[in-house]
């Protein structure tokens, strides 16, 4: 009796679909942009504007409702140039770990003076810091020289305020102020999106 031909099960290579699996998980961790937390929580004002601001080269102004004024750039190593030539203006000495803590920093609102003390504690001792913000008066605009040396690094940053809707009116001024002074006069104001209600007929 003739037997019957066998035919074996076909097998399925899965040895390239884990090396794609692999190279996929690479790339996205290598390119992707972790969010910075922010170091204020506000409270900003709705409209209706729907501008986006752009996705890098952003420094974002932050406005308490006490009106103490907090800033963050865009870049670990950007902000470490920018701590840096801000000791150069100041006759300050930054050494490479208070470099480096202050590249993780999501923004800080700290005299110049005050910042060494403040990068030489631990993560968790920074968070029970009340930070007074960054002096902004006429007699003391310290924000003015982090723009201006922020710009020098990156003439491609564009400014955002993100204040709190219960901010004095005057404070928000003083701040557009101090942009107008330094020539900055494109800005972003960040709001939370209003829903605009259709009227019924």
């Amino acid at each position: 009796m003739r037997k019957a031909p066998s035919f074996s099960s076909p097998k399925l290579d899965m040895n390239p679909m884990v090396d794609m699996a692999f190279l996929l998980v690479t790339f996205f961790m290598l390119t992707t942009t972790f969010k910075m937390p922010q170091v204020l929580s506000v409270n900003t004002p709705a409209s209706f504007a729907d501008t986006r601001l752009p996705e890098k080269d952003v420094i974002t102004l932050t406005v308490s409702p006490e009106g103490r004024i907090f800033m963050d750039a865009d870049g670990k190593f950007t902000r470490q140039k920018l701590l840096v030539r801000m000791g150069e203006r100041y006759n300050l000495a930054f050494d490479e770990q208070q470099r480096a803590a202050f590249g993780l920093l999501g923004g800080f609102g700290m005299p110049v003076e005050g910042l060494a003390p403040f990068l030489n504690l631990s993560p968790e001792q920074r968070k029970l810091v009340v930070q007074p913000g960054i002096p902004a008066d006429t007699v003391a605009n310290q924000l003015a020289d982090w723009l201006i040396q922020a710009r020098l690094i990156n003439p491609a940053f564009r400014v955002a305020i993100r204040a709190d809707k219960d901010v004095p009116y005057d404070l928000v001024d003083q701040l557009i102020q101090t942009l107008l002074d330094q020539n900055i006069t494109r800005f972003n104001l960040i709001t939370d999106p209003k829903v605009q209600q259709s009227s019924k007929p």
